[in-house]
């Protein structure tokens, strides 16, 4: 066991970091358009926006904002 402590697991420690740093550093050679970062979308929600509060100029009540809107809680 202290063979693999003291030699397998720097081994393996090191030899992710080189992959690492290599996948990291591998954008140096790409050409300049696929240099740029990803382009950011917006999220695509599954169940759509649901509303915040019941009335539109009130303010909405602290368990709305904790718990959501009244009309979305399952009842029992």
């Amino acid at each position: 066991m202290s063979f693999f402590r003291s030699y397998i697991a720097p081994l393996l420690i090191v030899l992710i970091f080189a992959v690492a740093m290599l996948a990291v550093s591998a954008r140096i050679f790409l050409p300049s358009d696929m240099m740029a970062p990803a382009p950011i979308e917006e999220p695509v929600s599954a169940a759509g926006a649901s509303p915040i509060a019941a009335s539109a100029g009130a303010m909405p009540k602290l368990s709305e904002l904790i718990h959501g809107p009244e009309s979305d809680l399952v009842k029992g």
